[in-house]
């Protein structure tokens, strides 16, 4: 399985959303809380080639946007792929 990443901020809809579809496949993931942190923001920012909304989601070294995209990829069939790592 792909190692994902998400970079979230707290109290933000659509970071617990994408949390919780990564919960319900299963995935192992690790969240970053990057709101407070500007650190972790820059990073991020940096990651994403300029993407400063929350969240940004990465599946391996792959940067495959925020909520929406993810959960466009989850209903075109190509999320669970890219989370096995195929």
């Amino acid at each position: 399985m792909s190692k994902v990443t998400i970079y979230t901020r707290g109290f933000c809809p659509y970071c617990s959303r994408a949390v919780s579809l990564l919960k319900t496949k299963g995935a192992d993931f690790t969240e970053i809380d990057a709101g407070m942190d500007p650190d972790k923001k820059a990073e991020m920012i940096q990651r994403s080639n300029g993407g400063r909304t929350f969240p940004q989601i990465f599946v391996g070294n792959t940067h495959i946007g925020g909520c929406d995209e993810m959960f466009a990829l989850d209903r075109a069939g190509k999320l669970d792929p890219m989370l096995q790592g195929a």
